[in-house]
């Protein structure tokens, strides 16, 4: 029994089929373990841990392609602020942190007025720059970029805290409207305080009886300049805390004091009140036998005379 050719060569294109298949099946799969045969031998690494997913071919991550995640340096151009207000913003810093740094200092004793007034003054300024309606460089305004563009509004709240600093301590009373100078009247206590308090390091050592009575007169003389001072509403926090110290010093820590004028006079009315009900009864009892006598007289003269016509009319 003869077979055709036409009759095999289906045959043979299926087998060949089939071992094409196998080889390219587990000729990866063969490779794959020589791989981690050779990793094992040359370097064990712990099965299940992090470095063996690091290091197998499989898992192993492509790093080299990917750059590291970062924020967006820059916003597009119309969302940025121009240079002029970024200028603005640079140097609004810059003058917040000298007048903070003028602040902390000054706080004991206190001195925000006296040694704070210029860089509170230049901050002024720049925020006024910043928070006007007027068009800078490039008919730019910097009030809404800056203050408003935001729920926080940080510059605003920044400037708002010292600022209320600056009216808590009432420093305009003592501080030009421009940030130029100290007041005259500032400087005419402040010269007068220094005149008490030299007076106070000249005779405290050893017996104050001396420090009272050579400082009596110009401790008198500031406590009614500052009497005067706070009819008229012209302090500032630094000169009331100057003389709360200078007064602490003069009754606590020399134990000196001051006799007042008005001391007589309201002695003398006191005394007149104390005694008042006393004249007040003993002016009524005299009064009051004065007015019975008056009352006597003219009856026992009256009964006088009308006997005197009776027995006349007798007669």
């Amino acid at each position: 029994m003869s077979i055709s050719l036409f009759s095999v060569m289906p045959l043979l294109k299926r087998s060949l089929f089939f071992i094409l298949l196998l080889i390219n099946i587990f000729s990866p799969v063969d490779s794959l373990l020589e791989n981690l045969s050779s990793l094992d031998s040359t370097n064990p690494v712990p099965l299940g841990s992090a470095a063996a997913v690091d290091n197998s071919p499989v898992f192993k991550p492509v790093l080299d392609t990917l750059a590291p995640l970062n924020l967006l340096s820059s916003f597009p151009e119309d969302l940025e602020i121009n240079e002029y207000c970024s200028e603005l913003l640079h140097v609004f810093g810059q003058r917040y942190v000298s007048y903070v740094n003028c602040l902390v200092p000054a706080a004991r004793p206190v001195k925000v007025c006296q040694k704070c007034y210029s860089s509170y003054g230049s901050l002024v300024d720049i925020y006024k720059n910043i928070s006007s309606d007027q068009m800078g460089p490039g008919n730019v305004s910097c009030s809404y970029s800056l203050l408003h563009s935001d729920r926080l509004m940080l510059v605003y709240l920044l400037y708002s805290n010292l600022e209320d600093i600056w009216k808590s301590s009432a420093c305009e009373h003592c501080v030009t409207t421009e940030f130029q100078s100290l007041t005259n009247g500032t400087l005419h206590f402040l010269a007068i305080l220094n005149q008490t308090l030299s007076c106070f390091d000249k005779y405290k050592q050893g017996n104050h009886t001396e420090l009272c009575k050579n400082c009596k007169n110009t401790y008198k003389g500031l406590n009614e300049l500052y009497s005067q001072m706070e009819k008229d509403n012209i302090l500032c926090i630094d000169l009331e805390d100057s003389m709360n110290l200078t007064r602490s010093l003069w009754s606590r820590t020399f134990n000196c004091s001051v006799p007042r004028e008005e001391t007589v006079p309201v002695i003398a009315v006191s005394s007149f009140m104390l005694f008042l009900p006393i004249i007040f009864y003993l002016s009524s009892f005299l009064h009051s036998e004065q007015k019975k006598r008056k009352l006597i007289h003219p009856k026992r003269a009256k009964s006088y005379t009308t006997l005197m016509n009776i027995q006349d009319k007798r007669s």
